[in-house]
């Protein structure tokens, strides 16, 4: 694509951003040379590596790849077979560490901790990202040696070869045979001395002595003080001494010279592998910026397709802030191949066309755009974009030249797979041959199939939108009231300038309006008039159309409703009838055992049973018929207790359920029909008011306190339970304390949903508490917060 249109659309501050969320310097650099690609193919891996990327992010947390640098200079050195610094070697071994790690974070299986089991899948399944992790080399033997032999950048590890470790311990014994030395020397020729200590000159031992006692000391004068009063003599006695500690700090540079060569003979046996593991580095690095940067602009993938059809949904700019900028929706492609945009200055109209062009650029560089998912973008070989004033004084260039000079290249250059934005087409001119102009350019375009978007002021485009086939009219809406713009695009509506609402909501007075409303003919003021009365239909429209909405939401839930009574009368009827077949069967049986008794009772008398015994056996029988009688027959209870009225009630005041025989605490006022819901442990009941019982207080006294308010306690538990927790601010174990026991108060007062507020940060509150969460049993499901819910600093969990 033609690198002016990057700078015209700033896609270059989209690079900026992206090259901040790398972690490494060869990862800035990748984010800055990205460029779109024509290819569906390469797009849709890079739209799916981000995706990948993303989805890690969100359920493992970011990774760091910040040891990964450019080692080009080391691995030629080592394969033409030379020695590298300690500095090159540290560099090799924290690549070698970082790429373990993320060797380690790119794990889709894992074994349980303590058992033997075989691996079992987590929560990641295989993803287009797993490649590039399974082909990283950590070679963790030989970053394990360099750390063993070097401490850091300037100090080599007394274990890295016995012979390095001998030759410090002869130096230390030297070391200590010459201060004892000089130490008794110090001691013995104190009044000689300038000072009683012991010093280094030229990398020997000396004394500070007196100039004038210099002859009391034999040895090798080093140095002597400015004002030349102390002179730094080397006893003779150590003399022999500082050449031994002198030869063996030459026998250990020796030493470390042969661990380094050793070390990078090592090094130069996986120059490929080391080499490699960069390259993945990096490119891990870039596409976890990707992934890092949709997070951050709350992001999704675009649906690509080669038809140049275009349908964004709630678009927002990247670059504009993402909690103020307003949401378009834009199609471009199916119904009409170029769109006509009117609208008052400072409107939204070239924003507009930047969002297209920006989301066409980041789409084909395989980055997520700030839309709704389902979104679609096309692919286009070109995007041409002639936006800003191009003024040259140095060029000869006005305004007007500098756009025409802009379009003339467009023309010569664009096709049925270039993407055209043009901004206040043909502005800066006479406005008749401007318009007359613009509309030539507008069908050129057209005729040959190439997607195009315009914005203008000029009336005449919008009668040519109005009157072409596959041309549309849109607007970016005005509120005539206040007199400000919304930022909404409407497409299928020609706008209005507004110039005279605007003019006179600046100032300028009613009599110099109404001379400007004269200058217009009446075809203009017609058109002009007859755009205000659509807007205005526009408007009753949706307005009625939202009622209508609300409407069906209404019906929808009241058929919800009416449904699931239905469901519960069935099954209620069905239960009903069991029951009664059940009591029934009962009744039979035992009509059937009564029988049997008595016709055994009359048996065993015989024909010669006094009355008096069959009396006695029928008044049996017709004890038990009244008795079952008795059970059978329904009568209505009459209360024992004093009705409540309404008014007695307050929400929090003790009560008793008199036919369930409970305790519980009122948490709703009373309805028409005197239903209510009475909080009864963890169980919140529907009843009547006539069941109720208002209970007292429990009153704590004892024999030291006085009958005061505060001598009064009342035990009764807060309803109020907050939808919302913020956990900012506190550490991990902190804020997992306060979540447990929030979620047990929140699904006790039986809440949905709550929101849980985390921030963004590192991610790595967010992660404990989505894993709280995961092992809480009467959560249902959690997920991030959507636009305009907090994004990514919040979760959003829902209750079973």
């Amino acid at each position: 694509m033609n690198n002016k249109v990057f700078q015209t659309l700033e896609f270059h501050k989209i690079l900026n951003k992206l090259a901040e969320k790398a972690s490494s310097e060869p990862g800035r650099k990748l984010c800055l040379e990205l460029r779109p690609s024509t290819s569906l193919e390469e797009i849709e891996l890079a739209g799916r590596e981000t995706e990948d990327a993303l989805n890690r992010i969100l359920k493992k947390g970011n990774t760091d790849f910040g040891s990964n640098r450019e080692l080009g200079p080391c691995l030629r050195s080592l394969e033409i077979g030379s020695t590298l610094s300690i500095t090159e070697l540290l560099h090799i071994a924290r690549l070698l560490e970082n790429a373990a790690r993320i060797k380690s974070y790119g794990k889709t299986k894992a074994s349980r901790p303590g058992t033997n089991a075989l691996p079992i899948e987590e929560d990641l399944t295989r993803d287009s990202l797993d490649d590039y992790f399974d082909a990283l080399e950590p070679l963790t033997p030989l970053a394990n040696e360099i750390r063993r032999c070097i401490i850091s950048e300037d100090e080599i590890s007394d274990d890295a070869s016995a012979n390095l470790k001998h030759i410090r311990r002869s130096m230390m014994i030297t070391n200590d045979r010459i201060h004892t030395e000089l130490t008794n020397m110090v001691n013995s020729s104190r009044n000689y001395l300038q000072e009683a200590v012991i010093t280094m000159r030229n990398n020997r031992y000396c004394i500070p002595v007196k100039a004038e006692y210099k002859t009391q000391i034999s040895g090798m004068i080093h140095d002597q003080s400015a004002t030349g009063s102390t002179l730094f003599i080397e006893p003779a006695s150590v003399v022999n001494l500082n050449n031994q500690l002198k030869e063996l700090s030459l026998q250990e540079q020796d030493e470390i010279e042969v661990i380094l060569q050793d070390l990078s003979s090592r090094t130069a046996v996986h120059t490929e592998e080391i080499q490699e593991n960069q390259k993945l580095m990096t490119r891990l690095d870039f596409i976890f910026a990707k992934g890092a940067l949709a997070l951050e602009q709350n992001a999704t993938k675009p649906i690509f397709n080669t038809d140049h059809y275009i349908n964004i949904r709630k678009g927002r700019h990247p670059l504009l802030d993402k909690h103020k900028v307003v949401p378009i929706d834009i199609n471009l492609g199916k119904d009409f191949d170029l769109l006509v945009i009117t609208g008052p200055n400072t409107g939204g109209k070239t924003v507009s066309l930047k969002t297209v062009g920006l989301f066409t650029l980041m789409g084909q560089s395989g980055l997520h755009i700030p839309a709704l998912d389902r979104s679609e973008l096309s692919i286009f070989t070109e995007v041409y974009a002639d936006i800003g004033d191009e003024q040259s004084i140095e060029l000869s260039l006005s305004t007007f030249s500098s756009h025409m000079t802009s379009i003339v290249n467009i023309l010569q250059h664009a096709d049925a797979d270039s993407l055209c934005l043009f901004d206040e087409l043909n502005a800066g001119t006479d406005p008749t041959e401007g318009a007359a102009l613009a509309i030539a350019i507008l069908n050129y375009l057209h005729d040959r199939g190439i997607r195009t978007m315009a914005t203008t002021h000029y009336s005449e485009l919008k009668v040519y939108a109005l009157t072409t086939p596959f041309v549309e009219n849109a607007c970016c809406e005005f509120n005539v009231e206040t007199l400000q713009p919304t930022y909404k695009l409407l497409i299928g509506i020609p706008g209005k300038s507004n110039a005279f609402a605007i003019s006179k909501k600046l100032g300028l007075s009613d009599d110099i309006i109404q001379s400007a409303r004269i200058q217009i003919d009446e075809d203009k003021k017609s058109f002009e008039d007859l755009l205000t009365d659509l807007e205005k239909s526009r408007l009753t429209i949706e307005k009625e159309q939202a009622e209508i909405d609300e409407y069906k939401r209404e019906v929808e839930t009241l058929k919800k409703q009416l449904e699931e009574k239905k469901q519960k009368l069935d099954a209620s009827k069905d239960r009903i009838l069991r029951e009664a077949n059940e009591e029934a069967r009962q009744i039979l049986q035992d009509a059937k055992d009564v029988a049997d008794d008595t016709i055994r009772a009359f048996q065993k008398l015989g024909p010669n049973a006094s009355i008096q015994d069959l009396e006695k056996n029928r008044q049996k029988v017709r004890n038990k018929i009244n008795e079952k009688n008795s059970k059978l027959s329904v009568q209505a209870a009459k209360p024992t207790h004093p009705i409540l009225k309404p008014d007695q009630l307050q929400l929090g005041d003790s009560v008793k359920v008199v036919t369930m025989g409970l305790k519980g605490t009122v948490s709703s006022k009373p309805d028409a029909k005197g239903n209510m819901f009475v909080q009864c442990g963890i169980i919140r009941s529907q009843v009547n008011i006539k069941d109720l019982v208002l209970l007292q207080d429990n009153v704590i006294t004892g024999p030291s306190y006085k009958q005061s308010s505060a001598g009064k306690m009342k035990m009764s538990k807060s309803l109020s339970v907050s939808t919302e927790i913020n956990l900012i601010g506190k550490t991990v174990d902190e804020a997992l304390s306060l979540l447990d026991k929030y979620l047990d108060d929140a699904y006790l007062a039986h809440l949905p949903s709550v929101r849980i507020v985390h921030g963004k940060g590192s991610g790595i509150l967010r992660n404990a508490v989505q894993k709280q969460l995961k092992k809480t049993k009467y959560v249902k499901s959690y997920r991030l917060g959507e636009y305009g819910e907090g994004d990514a600093g919040v979760t959003i969990a829902e209750f079973k």
